[in-house]
C-alpha cells in the first residue's frame, strides 16, 4: 500500500476512490474521469490549509486485534493529556473533560498548547476522556484521581444512563473544591453538577428557575431539544438576565458564552474559554492576577446557526441557497466538470460540530467523491440537532421544487432531537414533503477502524441505538459506516471504499427518480427454500406468484417495459420461470437465464476467490451444470424475476455443524454479479419474507467490505417486500443489505373453528347444558360426551375417568358437570384459536369478512395507555363479572364461566360486524369507512332513543345491561382501526421505492397488539432498543412467571424448580416491547429500573423479602436476530444475573448463586465468569441449523442435532467484555445441565409453533436430558400471550393444539389449497416442523400423524389433489412420513407404510416425466 502520508494528500486531492485503488460504479467512465480530474485540480488548491494533513494514520491498516479484552473501546486517554513543558511561576489550571465524540480533541489540546506558550498569567494541563472509556477499570480509576485534582471540570452529551452515573459518582462528591464545573446538554443529573460562581443548575427538572422555566416553554412551544432550548437561550439572553441578581446574571452569563465558545469549537474560542473562566472563578489564577489587568476574552467565533457549508468555497458559509448556486453552478461545476443540468444533486447533513473543529475531513472526501462522479452536492449543516428547518430552506429552489435527488444524513442522528430527544413523526413529514431517498450513514463514535475492523459484532451498541434505530424510525436507509476516528488524535478519517460505496449507492437511488421508466431495470428475486423445484417462491404467509402478478401489472401501468410478461394467470408465470422449456415435460429444472462461464465470473466477482476456502474452485456443483454457473430465471423486456440460490450446506452434516456459518457458495455469488454487472438492474426487489441475503456471514451491524451481504448487494438498490409481523428480520435485511422495506399484511387470522367429533361434542355439551339435571338424559349424555372425547384424544389434554369402569349414571351432577366443563373448556380453546387463513396477494385489502376476523381481535385487548378497555371485559362488568375471573373459571374448566366465556366471545363478534357492516358494500369489501353520517344520525338516534348497531347486537346476544358510553372510546378507536385494516398501499410502496421516492416508515409486529403498523406498504422499522422492556410488558411478564412457577409447584410437590432454559426472539420482544425479557428478569428477580428520559438500561436487585420466593436461574439462549437488535438487553440481562451471583444469600433462596459457586469450582473460574447465562450464536451467524437439517434430511440421529445446537449457540454475552461474542460451550454445558423446565413464548396468532422451524431450531428439550446427570427430561412449557387470557401450557398440550388448528382442521388446510402451488407447500410445511418437535422435544403423540396420513394419504381425493397441484412439495410430504416412522416417531400399520412406498415411487416417477 501507498505511505499514508502520500495517500492522506491524494485522499482529498483525487477523491477518495483512487487513493485507495477500489473499484468503482461508473456512469459514463470518459464524463466521469474528466469531472473527477477537473474536481482534483480545484481540490488540491485547498490541500495544504486541510485538515486533512493533520491526520497521522493509516485508518485500514488493521493489523491490529481488539484491545481491551473484549472491550468496545480500548482508546486511550493518556493521548489527550497535555502537561506545560515550562510554567515557571505562572499557576498550573487543570481540566479534566467528558465528551460522547472526539472531535473536540484536537481543539482542546491546540487550545491548551496556545495558552501554555502565549499567556503570562497561566499555564494549563489538561486531559480529555471520552465517555466510553469510563466502562474499563483502570480508565476509570485514573479519571477519579485526575478530577481529584484539577480545577475544572467540563462534560458534554453524556447521553448513557451507566456512564452518566459514573462521571455523577467521580464529580459529585469533588463538586465543592472544583472551582468551575461546565456541564453542556447532557443527562438531568450530570446537568445538575453544574458551577459557575453562584450560578447552578441543582434544581433542574425539580422545581422553578428563571432557565428552567425557559428550556420548558420552548420544548412546549415547538417541541425543542434540551440543546435547541439552550441555543434559543443563548440569542434571548439579555431579556432572561435582567431577572436575575447581578452577581448571578454575571454568572450566568459566564457560563452561557461558554457554551458558546464550546459550541465555536475552534481552538480559539476554546482558548477564549479556559482563559475567562480562569481568570474569573480559579483560586491560584484569580490570586496571581491581584493587581494585573484581566484580559479581555475574544467575542465568541461563531458560524451562523444553519447554513451551506462547501470545502472549497471562497466563503465560509452560505445562508441562502441563491447564494451558494450562484457560486457553485456559474463558477465552480464549470471548472469541475459537472454537466449542471443534467448531473444527480445529492443533499447531505453535515454536524456543525466537525466544520468548527475543523475536523471535516470525513465529509470533504464524499463531497469530493460525489463531485468527482460527475454530481453536485448541497452540504447544509444546523446549529442544533433539529435539521428539518435547514432541510426545508436550503433543499428547495424558490418555486418550492425540490433540487436534491438524493439526501445523505452524515451525522448518525436521527433528523429531529439527535440523540436525546426525538420527534420522529415531524421527521417523516418532513421528509416525505421532499420525497427523496434519505440514507443515513454513520461516523464511528466510540471506536477507532482498528477496532470496528476486527470486531465481529461491528458497530457499537450504543451507537447502534442512538444512531441506527431512530433514524430508522424516521424512514432512513442504508447505515453504511463511512468515517472513524484516529486513534492517537482523535480526528475523523474516511474509510476509502466505504465511502466509495456510499457514493455508488447514493446516485443510483438518484438514477430511480431520474431515468425515463421505460428504460429502467428491474430484478424479482424470489426465493426457494428450503431448495426444492416445489419450494420455489417461498414466503411467510405470501401467495408469490400472484402477488408478481399484480406488480407486473402494476409496473406496465407506471410506463415500465415488461416485454411479453404473461399477466392472465400465475399459473403463466410460473410456467415460464419453474419449467425449462428444452428440457422434457415436467422437467425438474427450472428456466436457466444464463451461463456464466468461469472466466467471466473470476472476473466480474472481486471476491470469488475468497470463497473458494469453503467451495473450492468454481464452478462447484450448486446452481452448476459442471461447466458453467447457472442463474435461474426469465427476463420479461427490462423485468428479471430470478430465483435466489439457497445457502448451499442445507443438506451437509459437516456444514451444518460448524459453529461459523459458511460463506455463500459461487452459484450464489454469480446470481448478483449476474444482477448488476450482466442484466445491469437499476434496483432489485427482494420478494417475500425472506431470502439468505441478510443472513450471510459478516458483522452484526456496521458492514465492512469483507461482509458477504455488503459483498453481494454492492452498489445495487434493494426493496425488500417483508410481512409486517416480522420486524426483526425486516430490521436485519435493512441492516445488513441495505433493503428499504416494503411491509405486507399478513392473511387476516379467524377463529379455528371446530369439524367432525370436536364439533359433535360441543353439540353433545349443549344438549347436555338443557338436560344436565334429568337424571335418564344427563348421565347418558355425558357417557357419548366422554366416549367422543376419547376418539378426539382429549384425554391427553383434559383428566378423564376411564372409560371401561366409569358409568355417569352413578356419579353426582357436580362432577359430570366438572367433566363437561372440562372438556367444553378444551374444544373452546381449540375453537376460538386464531387462525391464519390462506395467503396474501400484494394489493388485495381484506374483504369486509377478513376485516371483522382482525378488529375482533384488536377489540378484546384493554389498551390502559389509551384510557380504551377490552370488548369482553366492558361486556362481562355489564353482568357484574369481572373478565379476569370469568377466564380463570373458563381455565379450570368451571362449566358455567366456560359457557359465560363464549357468550361474551360471541356478543363481542356480533358487535364488530355491526360495526363493519355500516361501511360493506356489495361486492363483501369495505370501500369508505362510514362516520361523518354517523354523527349526523347519532344526534338524531340519541334524541329519540336509539341504540348504535353495536350496543344493540350485544344486547341481542344476551347482555341488555351494556353501558353504551362505556363502549364508545373502545368503538371509535376500531372504526379508526378499520381505516387503517382496508388501506392499500403495498403496490404504491414498492413502485414508491422503484420510482426513487421517500416511503413513509412505519412500525412492524402484531397488528392486533399495535394497529399502528396498519396499513401495510410502508417502510417498517422495529422499535428503540433503550425502551424495553416497557413498564406494562413488565407487569404482564410478572403474571406469566407467576402462573408459571404456580404449575411447575404444582407438578413437583411444591418445590419451585431450580433453573429454567429460557428462548428470546426478536420479534416477539419486538410486538410485546420486551414480555419475555422481562419474563427472564423476574425470574431472576432483578427488575428494570429506567432513566430520567425514560431509557431501560440498568436493574437493581429486588429483595427476597419482597420477592417472596427464591430467585431462579436462567440459561438464556438468544435467537442470532435478538443478538443483532438488542445486545445491550443482553448487557441488562448479564448485568441482573450477575448482581443475583454476587448477592450474599442463602443457597435455597438463590438457586442462581448456587449454581454458580458450584460452576466456579468445577471449571475453576471466577463466580462472575461461571455466572454468564446468556448464549447466542457467534456474530454473523444464526440458528443451530437444526430446522435446516431436518428441513432437508440431513441428519444422522438425535446427537447429531443435539451437537448443532451446543456447538452454535455456545457463545457467551458478557457485559464484562461487551465487544465479543466468546465461544464458551463448557460454560453452556455446564448450566444446562441444571435446568428443570425449558420455556418458550407463544405471543402471536400468526406464528405458531408449527408454522416456522424456528421454536424447535432453538428447543433444548433433548439436549439438557442428555447433559444432566440423571438423564431425566425436563418439563417443556409454552406461555401463551396471543389472546388476553394468557396461559401456560405444556408443550405437548400446545403442539396437539396447534395440530388441531391446523394441520388436521379442514378450515386451514382448504384454505391453504384455495392458493394452488404455494398452498400444498404450507401444508408440507407444517407436517415437516411437527415431526421437528419430535426430533427435538419428543413431544409429539402418534395420533397427530396417524389423523394427518388418514386425512392426506388415506383419502384417494384429497392425495389426486395434493399431487396434481404440487407434486414435488406432496413428494416432501411422503418423504416426512416415511422418515417418522423410520425415526420411530410414528408407530402405524404395515399397510400404510406399504400404501406410502408405493406412492413415493409413483411421485418420483411423474415428477420425472416417465
Amino acid at each position: 500500500m501507498v505511505s499514508f502520508n502520500s495517500a492522506a494528500v491524494a485522499l482529498l486531492s483525487l477523491g477518495v476512490a483512487t487513493a485507495f485503488t477500489t473499484p468503482s460504479f461508473v456512469n459514463n467512465k470518459a464524463v466521469l474521469q474528466k469531472s473527477a480530474v477537473a474536481t482534483n485540480a480545484l481540490y488540491q488548491k485547498k490541500t495544504a490549509a486541510s485538515s486533512l494533513n493533520m491526520v497521522l494514520k493509516d485508518p485500514t491498516d488493521t493489523d491490529v486485534s481488539i484491545g481491551g479484552g473484549g472491550m468496545f473501546t480500548a482508546s486511550n486517554s493518556e493521548n489527550r493529556r497535555v502537561v506545560p513543558e515550562n510554567a515557571g511561576d505562572r499557576p498550573v489550571m487543570k481540566v479534566v473533560y467528558v465528551v460522547l465524540e472526539s472531535q473536540y480533541q484536537s481543539s482542546m489540546t491546540g487550545a491548551v498548547k496556545r495558552i501554555n506558550a502565549g499567556s503570562d498569567n497561566m499555564a494549563v494541563e489538561c486531559v480529555g476522556y471520552l465517555l466510553e472509556e469510563l466502562r474499563n477499570d483502570e480508565t476509570y480509576e485514573q479519571f477519579k484521581k485526575d478530577v481529584e485534582d484539577a480545577n475544572i471540570f467540563i462534560g458534554s452529551l453524556i447521553f448513557v444512563q451507566e456512564l452518566a452515573e459514573k462521571v455523577t459518582d467521580v464529580v459529585k462528591p469533588l463538586r465543592d473544591q472544583l472551582d468551575a464545573v461546565l456541564v453542556f446538554p447532557s443527562m438531568p443529573e450530570v446537568m445538575r453538577l453544574n458551577k459557575v460562581g453562584s450560578f447552578t443548575m441543582k434544581n433542574l427538572g425539580q422545581s422553578k428557575s428563571v432557565v428552567a422555566d425557559f428550556m420548558k416553554k420552548k420544548k412546549q412551544d415547538d417541541g425543542s431539544s434540551f440543546e435547541e432550548g439552550m441555543l434559543k437561550l443563548l440569542r434571548t439572553l439579555p431579556k432572561v438576565l435582567k431577572f436575575l441578581p447581578s452577581d448571578k446574571a454575571a454568572d450566568a452569563r459566564t457560563f452561557m458564552i461558554s457554551f458558546q465558545y464550546w459550541l465555536g469549537g475552534s481552538p480559539e474560542n476554546l482558548e477564549s474559554l479556559l482563559l475567562m473562566v480562569g481568570q474569573d472563578y480559579v483560586e491560584p489564577v484569580k490570586k496571581s492576577m491581584e493587581g494585573k489587568e484581566k484580559v479581555v476574552a475574544e467575542e465568541p467565533v461563531l458560524l451562523p446557526d444553519k447554513a451551506i457549508w462547501h470545502p472549497v468555497a471562497p466563503s465560509i458559509v452560505f445562508e441562502n441557497n441563491q447564494k451558494y448556486f450562484e457560486w457553485y453552478n456559474k463558477e465552480f461545476c464549470p471548472d469541475a466538470g459537472i454537466d449542471t443540468k443534467d448531473a444527480p444533486t445529492v443533499g447531505i447533513i453535515l454536524q456543525k460540530s466537525h466544520i468548527n473543529t475543523k475536523d471535516d475531513t470525513h465529509y470533504v472526501s464524499l463531497i469530493s467523491e460525489l463531485e468527482g462522479r460527475g454530481a453536485r452536492v448541497v452540504p447544509i449543516y444546523s446549529g442544533g440537532l433539529d435539521f428539518s428547518g435547514p432541510l426545508e430552506e436550503y433543499f428547495y429552489d424558490a418555486n418550492g421544487k425540490p433540487i436534491v435527488d438524493t439526501i445523505i444524513n452524515l451525522t448518525g442522528f436521527a433528523l429531529v432531537g439527535g440523540p436525546a430527544s426525538q420527534d420522529h413523526a415531524k421527521a417523516a413529514q418532513v421528509l416525505k414533503k421532499l420525497n427523496k431517498p434519505y440514507m443515513c450513514a454513520v461516523p464511528l463514535v466510540f471506536q477507532s477502524f482498528e477496532e470496528w475492523q476486527a470486531s465481529e459484532l461491528g458497530l457499537h451498541p450504543i451507537q447502534v441505538a442512538l444512531q441506527v434505530s431512530l433514524p430508522e424510525i424516521d424512514g432512513a436507509i442504508e447505515p453504511i459506516i463511512y468515517a472513524g476516528r484516529e486513534g492517537a488524535t482523535g480526528r475523523s478519517v474516511p474509510l476509502a471504499d466505504r465511502v466509495n460505496l456510499l457514493a455508488d449507492r447514493a446516485l443510483k437511488w438518484s438514477k430511480l427518480s431520474n431515468k425515463p421508466k421505460q428504460d429502467k431495470k428491474i430484478a424479482i428475486t424470489i426465493f426457494s427454500f428450503p431448495p426444492d423445484k416445489g419450494n420455489v417462491g417461498t414466503a411467510a404467509y405470501l401467495d408469490v406468484f400472484d402477488s408478481i402478478k399484480a406488480v407486473l401489472k402494476e409496473l406496465k401501468q407506471q410506463g415500465y417495459d415488461i416485454g411479453d410478461a404473461p399477466l392472465d394467470s400465475k399459473e403463466a408465470i410460473m410456467a415460464q420461470i419453474l419449467d425449462d422449456p428444452e428440457a422434457k415435460i415436467s422437467s425438474p429444472d427450472l428456466n436457466v437465464a444464463y451461463r456464466m462461464n468461469t472466466d467471466e465470473y473470476y472476473e466480474l466477482t472481486p471476491y470469488a476467490e475468497d470463497l473458494e476456502e469453503n467451495w473450492g474452485p468454481a464452478p462447484g456443483n450448486l446452481n452448476s451444470d459442471g461447466q458453467n454457473l447457472l442463474v435461474y430465471g426469465k427476463e420479461f423486456g427490462n423485468v428479471f424475476i430470478g430465483v435466489q440460490p439457497s445457502f448451499g450446506y442445507e443438506g451437509d452434516p459437516m456444514r451444518l455443524l460448524f459453529a461459523k456459518s459458511a460463506s455463500p457458495h459461487h452459484g450464489f455469488a454469480a446470481y448478483y454479479t449476474y444482477l448488476e454487472k450482466i442484466f445491469e438492474a437499476d434496483a432489485v426487489l427482494h420478494f417475500g419474507t425472506h431470502g439468505s441475503l441478510e443472513f450471510m456471514p459478516g458483522k452484526q451491524v456496521g458492514m465492512s467490505g469483507t461482509c458477504y451481504p455488503d459483498r453481494l448487494i454492492n452498489s445495487l438498490p434493494s426493496a425488500y417486500l417483508y410481512a409486517a409481523n416480522n420486524p426483526s428480520e425486516a430490521t436485519i435485511a435493512k441492516r445488513r443489505s441495505y433493503s428499504a422495506t416494503v411491509s405486507y399484511l399478513t392473511p387476516p387470522a379467524e377463529n379455528a373453528g371446530l369439524y367432525k367429533g370436536l364439533k359433535e361434542l360441543k353439540e353433545l355439551i349443549s344438549s347436555y347444558q338443557g338436560l344436565r339435571e334429568n337424571e335418564g338424559r344427563g348421565p347418558a349424555i355425558i357417557n357419548s360426551i366422554l366416549s367422543t372425547a376419547y376418539t378426539c384424544n382429549l384425554d391427553k389434554d383434559v383428566d378423564l375417568p376411564d372409560m371401561e369402569t366409569y358409568d355417569a349414571a352413578s356419579d353426582t351432577v357436580e362432577n359430570r358437570d366438572a367433566i363437561a366443563g372440562a372438556i367444553y373448556s378444551q374444544i373452546m380453546q381449540i375453537e376460538s384459536r386464531l387462525l391464519p387463513c390462506g395467503l396474501h396477494t400484494v394489493g388485495v385489502p381484506p374483504t369486509a369478512e377478513e376485516a371483522i376476523a382482525t378488529l375482533v381481535n384488536i377489540a378484546q385487548l384493554d389498551r390502559p395507555e389509551d384510557k380504551i378497555e377490552g370488548l369482553p371485559r366492558v361486556i362481562a362488568a355489564s353482568i357484574g363479572r369481572d373478565i379476569n375471573d370469568v377466564y380463570r373459571g373458563n381455565n379450570n374448566g368451571v362449566l358455567e364461566d366456560v359457557d359465560l366465556n363464549t357468550k361474551i366471545t360471541d356478543a363481542s363478534r356480533a358487535a364488530v360486524r355491526a360495526l363493519v357492516q355500516q361501511s360493506t358494500d356489495s361486492n363483501g369489501r369495505v370501500k369508505e369507512v362510514k362516520n361523518m353520517f354517523d354523527e349526523v344520525g347519532g344526534m338524531i338516534g340519541a334524541m329519540i332513543g336509539a341504540k348504535k348497531p353495536w350496543t344493540k347486537a350485544i344486547m341481542d346476544a344476551g347482555f341488555p345491561a351494556i353501558d353504551e358510553e362505556r363502549l364508545a372510546p373502545l368503538f371509535a378507536y376500531l372504526e379508526f382501526c378499520l381505516k387503517q385494516v382496508v388501506a392499500d398501499n403495498e403496490l404504491g410502496g414498492i413502485m414508491e421505492l422503484l420510482n426513487g421516492e421517500f416511503l413513509m416508515p412505519a412500525p412492524g409486529g402484531d397488528p392486533i397488539r399495535n394497529p399502528d403498523v396498519l396499513p401495510t406498504g410502508r417502510n417498517m422499522h422495529a422499535l428503540d432498543p433503550s425502551a424495553i422492556p416497557t413498564q406494562a410488558a413488565v407487569e404482564v411478564s410478572e403474571d406469566v412467571v407467576r402462573k408459571l412457577l404456580e404449575k411447575l409447584k404444582d407438578e413437583n410437590d411444591g418445590n419451585f424448580p431450580e433453573s429454567i432454559a429460557f428462548t428470546l426472539w426478536g420479534t416477539d420482544n419486538i410486538k410485546t416491547y420486551g414480555e419475555s425479557l422481562a419474563q427472564v428478569l423476574a425470574l431472576v428477580g432483578v427488575r428494570p429500573v429506567a432513566d430520567s428520559l425514560g431509557r431501560v438500561n440498568k436493574v437493581e436487585l429486588i429483595p427476597l423479602e419482597e420477592l417472596g420466593r427464591p430467585r431462579v436461574d436462567v440459561v438464556v439462549s438468544c435467537s442470532g436476530v435478538f443478538r443483532d437488535l438488542f445486545i445491550n438487553q443482553m448487557n441488562l440481562m448479564d448485568r441482573g444475573i450477575k448482581m443475583a451471583a454476587e448477592a450474599d444469600e442463602p443457597l435455597d433462596q438463590n438457586f442462581v448463586r448456587k449454581h454458580a459457586m458450584e460452576q466456579a469450582e468445577e471449571m475453576n473460574v471466577s463466580l462472575r465468569e461461571a455466572a454468564c447465562r446468556v448464549f447466542s450464536n457467534s456474530a454473523g451467524s444464526y440458528s443451530a441449523n437444526v430446522g435446516l437439517a431436518i428441513e432437508n434430511g440431513g441428519w444422522e440421529d438425535e446427537s447429531q442435532l443435539q451437537e448443532q445446537f451446543l456447538t452454535r449457540k455456545g457463545f457467551a454475552f458478557n457485559a464484562d467484555k461487551p465487544g465479543m461474542m466468546e465461544q464458551q460451550a463448557d460454560l453452556f454445558k455446564s448450566a444446562l445441565k441444571t435446568v428443570d423446565v425449558t420455556f418458550q413464548n407463544l405471543d402471536s396468532s400468526e406464528i405458531s409453533i408449527t408454522d416456522v422451524s424456528h421454536y424447535y431450531d432453538s428447543d433444548p428439550t433433548k439436549v439438557v436430558e442428555g447433559l444432566r446427570d440423571d438423564k431425566k427430561k425436563p418439563m417443556s412449557l409454552m406461555a401463551d400471550t396471543t389472546t388476553a387470557n394468557a396461559q401456560v401450557r405444556t408443550l405437548s398440550e400446545t403442539v396437539r393444539l396447534d395440530a388441531r388448528t391446523k394441520l388436521l382442521n379442514p378450515k386451514f388446510y382448504e384454505g391453504m389449497l384455495s392458493t394452488g402451488y404455494e398452498g400444498v407447500r404450507e401444508i408440507q410445511k407444517r407436517l415437516r416442523n411437527t415431526m421437528g418437535w419430535s426430533a427435538t422435544a419428543g413431544e409429539v403423540d402418534n395420533f397427530v400423524f396417524e389423523d394427518a396420513n388418514d386425512t392426506f394419504i388415506n383419502d384417494p381425493e384429497m392425495q389426486q389433489r395434493l399431487l396434481d397441484t404440487n407434486p414435488n412439495a406432496f413428494r416432501d410430504m411422503v418423504t416426512t412420513f416415511l422418515e417418522a416412522n423410520g425415526r420411530g416417531y410414528w408407530d402405524t400399520s404395515e399397510e400404510n407404510i406399504e400404501r406410502l412406498q408405493e406412492l413415493y415411487a409413483e411421485v418420483e416417477d411423474r415428477i420425472e416425466g416417465i
